[in-house]
């Protein structure tokens, strides 16, 4: 299908966001919203954003990516993915009025882009569906543990390794403090080291300190805790896509698997799981991020 691509400007809050809306001739009444982690932009690391608002559009679903307060094109200051919920409404109203075809919309995030989407969704009857991506719920304990179980196993299968221990180029004193300092932080005895965050894939954002309301599970650490809360007041439809080989995603399958309530969450008849094993972080071969959009259009033409 022909679609063509609008740049679109609004208002939030007193400051001017930038958008991009890829428009099919014959819109679907159940457009897209993309929402980015941070920092980044609305085009999406190796342009994925803006390719995968392009395939969707190709098959008749609008798709809007736009930049937050503070973010690529936009004014006013950064804000971390828990703050963006009047840029997200503000970009939804501009959608629609663009494109008034479009009824309601899915909200489709990667990384603290799909905990920001999972916050805001039970708050707006018009988002009918969340696509969630490696969703961001790290912990230092969370991490720790993730590091600990696929970072130093898949390291010790990595030719450059056992070059520096056989060269002598190894340093065995910072691997074993950074080893001790990940066991003590798995088991909330200390924070993790500097090399725990390196191991990940992506930096860690901020977080909001505003204290949100519990609505189950109290074990749970709080940012697992509050996200699993958010999906359980949506009612909506939910694509989960995860990568094999993510910290991030490695983090998240631990929250679960340690949370009977996220399992029964994921288990409902609402939510569709799918796995890339090979994939990284942000699904950065064409093959991967080829098949995260074919997905993202079939499950939106499933219901």
């Amino acid at each position: 299908m022909q679609f063509e691509e609008r740049a679109l400007s609004f208002d939030c809050g007193g400051d001017c966001l930038f958008g991009v809306a890829s428009v099919p001739a014959q819109p679907a009444a159940r457009g897209v919203v993309v929402v980015v982690g941070g920092p980044q932009y609305r085009g999406g690391s190796h342009r994925q954003f803006t390719l995968l608002a392009r395939h969707l559009a190709a098959q008749g679903i609008a798709v809007l990516r736009f930049d937050y307060r503070g973010m690529g094109d936009a004014e006013g200051e950064q804000r971390d993915f828990e703050m963006v919920h009047e840029d997200l409404r503000c970009a939804i109203d501009r959608f629609q009025a663009a494109v008034p075809a479009v009824r309601e919309v899915v909200l489709w995030g990667l990384c603290d882009g799909a905990s920001a989407a999972l916050f805001y969704a039970p708050q707006d009857a018009r988002v009918q569906g969340v696509v969630l991506l490696n969703p961001w719920v790290r912990t230092e304990g969370g991490l720790a543990k993730a590091t600990l179980k696929h970072y130093y196993r898949e390291r010790l299968l990595q030719p450059a390794l056992w070059k520096k221990i056989f060269t002598g180029q190894f340093n065995y004193g910072a691997a074993l403090r950074s080893f001790t300092g990940l066991l003590g932080a798995a088991s909330g005895k200390a924070a993790p080291p500097a090399a725990a965050a390196e191991a990940a894939p992506t930096a860690a954002p901020s977080v909001s300190a505003a204290p949100v309301p519990r609505l189950a599970d109290p074990d749970l650490p709080p940012l697992p805790g509050r996200l699993h809360d958010s999906l359980a007041a949506f009612q909506g439809k939910v694509l989960l896509i995860l990568s094999g080989a993510d910290l991030t995603a490695q983090e998240f399958r631990a929250a679960v698997a340690a949370s009977r309530p996220w399992q029964r969450l994921l288990a409902a008849p609402r939510v569709t799981q799918q796995e890339l094993a090979q994939a990284d972080h942000t699904f950065s071969r064409r093959a991967w991020r080829d098949q995260v959009a074919d997905w993202t259009g079939e499950w939106m033409r499933s219901w």
